[in-house]
């Protein structure tokens, strides 16, 4: 039966109807997913009276009222105590973390000691000038200069004149101690950092037994903080847009990622100064060589957004701009 199998005409149409199907499976399971989903993240978008008007667009980030205030310390040393966290709310004056004092409350205490002992010296000094000069007062009245010995007066008159410049000695040791001791008071008052202002911790990045150093450290800040109540944003306008932006106006604010949720947000102010930009959306086509005007504008009480977060924004053009916004490059 083999013998009488033709190659040509038998096996070799089964082979190719054989590869045939394997190259139909191999096209169809090498076939890409051309199914349609919705993006991971939508894209910015103006809403509102915005969605068809001129508009001037731009990136930036969210910020306290007051700006990031970076804490440091006045003096360097061992830090002994850390009282605030992340999220806590402080007064002005509230104490953040102290630093190692023994060194200046000892010399607090050698100041006291030092201020004790002046102030016995002008006791004492105090009453041997009194004495002095009484008795040199009795030897001048008496009407009878013979009464009384030149010599006598002129001991009398040095007793006076050594006890009045003890007295001054000591007044000077008083006052020299008086000043060590408020300088150690003062010492002792910067090694404990306090708030500058009323507001929220946004960063606690020391911990009791480090040790800050005034220079030379790592450059970090040892708390950050800030008022958080109103949040504001700093918009990036490229400077090419800026002779089109309506200054004063509200901004569409969406953080970014989120361009479903948007809010309406109050002007602030201007920067004067244009500055080279930093903010960054990671576009691939984004140029980082522009300048660009910084806008302020105060956020709504909102929980969608925090301090350092990146947004979108959408500010009008004035009136009669021709070109519709783009974001900001």
């Amino acid at each position: 039966m083999f013998r009488n199998l033709s190659f040509a005409r038998q096996i070799l149409p089964v082979v190719a109807l054989i590869g045939l199907a394997i190259a139909a499976w191999l096209i169809l399971v090498g076939l890409p997913d051309r199914s349609v989903t919705d993006p991971v993240e939508q894209p910015p978008k103006a809403v509102g009276d915005l969605a068809n008007a001129p508009r001037v667009a731009g990136a930036g980030i969210v910020e306290p009222a007051s700006e990031v205030i970076d804490i440091g310390s006045a003096l360097s040393g061992l830090v002994t105590d850390v009282r605030v966290r992340p999220g806590d709310r402080v007064a002005k004056g509230d104490i953040l973390f102290t630093v190692d004092a023994r060194a200046a409350h000892a010399s607090l205490d050698q100041a006291n000691a030092a201020i004790a002992e002046a102030r016995a010296a002008i006791a004492e000094a105090s009453a041997a000038q009194k004495t002095a000069r009484q008795q040199l007062d009795l030897y001048l009245s008496l009407a009878d200069p013979a009464a009384v010995s030149r010599a006598e007066v002129i001991r009398a008159e040095g007793e006076e004149a050594a006890a009045t410049s003890r007295l001054g000695l000591a007044r000077a040791r008083l006052s020299g101690a008086q000043s060590a001791a408020a300088a150690a008071r003062t010492e002792i008052e910067r090694l404990i950092v306090r708030a500058p202002i009323a507001g929220e911790i946004l960063a606690v990045n020391v911990r009791p037994g480090e040790f800050v150093a005034t220079q030379g450290g790592s450059g970090k800040a040892f708390v950050q903080m800030g008022e958080t109540n109103p949040l504001h944003v700093r918009v990036d306008i490229d400077e090419n847009e800026v002779a089109r932006v309506a200054l004063g106006e509200p901004a569409v604010i969406s953080p970014r990622g989120a361009a479903e949720l948007h809010v309406k947000a109050t002007f602030v102010r201007a920067e004067p100064l244009i500055v080279p930009k930093r903010s960054l959306t990671n576009s691939a086509a984004e140029r980082v060589d522009v300048r660009v005007l910084q806008l302020i504008y105060a956020l709504p009480p909102s929980d969608a957004f925090r301090v350092g977060q990146q947004i979108d924004a959408f500010i009008p053009a004035k009136t009669g701009a021709a070109k519709s916004g783009k974001k900001g490059s």
